[in-house]
């Protein structure tokens, strides 16, 4: 009896036992990730719910704050000229600056993804522009944008162009922040070229058999098999385009008449030069409503122009299917 009593026992320590090393062995992920939760929930979750719930609010700096519902919104819209105009001047740009940005960033990643000596180092200048801080690039393109001794006019009269006063003129003040915002090409080039890289050999030497030319093998094979790279630096562009800030804001500070005055200035004027905080959070919140529209439409259009590797053989299988069950009814 002792003896089935001490048996029983230690059966139960052992699942006991058992228990909970399979407890803390399933929290044990938890814990790993943990930091980074914590880090999202307080710095990202949290700041991103709180500046909704302010939105519906008077909320100045100092001062009472007073619950007003959806007055920030209705003001947006119907008694604020500038929020129109920020928002235009921000299409304006998106319109030129995403475009130009990946044709410009393609063309960089195939220039460098060809076979030369010396590929490494052109590679390196290529990127090291994205990682000038925004002050040091104002600097930079406000010597280049001068009127009086700037290089960019400077070049141009040497094929007796006269340059404009690229800052100070409304026609150009904002091909000029696209200009300087396309300078900043390495992180987007440097995915082109990691695409680039991804494709097989063998593609290009089956076309090349069929007899199709650079440009043929360019449109019907590097154009294809890139596709999720293009829609990958498609939406990234555009977010950086509607939050466009530190070079107008450096160079120009809107002007000259707001023809550099984007959204996202706009949102920091209300929020850190007129103090009214739940009306810039009203702001940005509409901000992201359009970018998270734009970026649906991006993907609900690439069914249509995106190719993934192992559709090929999906779609066929899919089609075999629809045959066999329309013969069977």
């Amino acid at each position: 009896m002792a003896q089935t009593y001490l048996q029983n026992t230690r059966e139960q320590t052992a699942a006991l036992k058992l228990l909970r090393k399979r407890r803390w062995g399933g929290a044990a992920p938890y814990l790993f990730i943990f930091p980074w939760i914590f880090g999202f929930v307080v710095f990202t979750l949290g700041p991103l719910l709180f500046s909704l719930i302010i939105s519906f609010f008077d909320w100045p700096i100092v001062g009472k704050v007073t619950f007003i519902g959806i007055d920030n919104y209705v003001e947006m819209f119907t008694d604020d000229p500038m929020f129109w105009k920020s928002l235009s001047v921000t299409l304006k740009f998106a319109v030129l600056f995403v475009p130009l940005n990946i044709v410009l960033a393609l063309a960089l990643a195939m220039l460098l993804n060809q076979k030369v000596r010396g590929s490494a180092i052109f590679r390196t200048a290529f990127y090291l522009p994205s990682v000038i801080s925004g002050v040091a690039l104002a600097m930079i393109w406000s010597w280049v944008y001068s009127g009086e001794y700037g290089i960019l006019n400077y070049f141009l009269s040497l094929f007796g162009i006269q340059g404009p006063d690229w800052l100070n003129d409304t026609k150009w003040s904002l091909v000029a922040m696209v200009i300087a915002s396309l300078w900043g090409q390495g992180s987007m080039m440097l995915i082109f070229l990691a695409g680039l890289k991804g494709i097989p050999k063998d593609l290009y030497e089956s076309a090349s058999i069929d007899g199709a030319g650079k440009i043929r093998q360019f449109f019907s094979v590097t154009i294809p098999m890139i596709t999720p790279t293009i829609l990958f630096n498609l939406i990234t562009s555009i977010i950086a385009a509607f939050q466009q800030l530190t070079l107008a804001l450096l160079l120009t500070g809107g002007g000259p008449m707001k023809s550099t005055y984007f959204y996202a200035m706009y949102m920091y004027e209300n929020a850190f030069k007129y103090y009214k905080m739940g009306y810039s959070a009203a702001n940005a919140w509409f901000m992201f409503l359009i970018v998270l529209v734009l970026t649906f439409l991006v993907f609900k259009s690439s069914e249509a122009w995106v190719f993934y590797e192992g559709e090929m053989k999906k779609n066929p299988q899919k089609k075999l299917k629809a045959r066999k069950g329309g013969q069977t009814g």
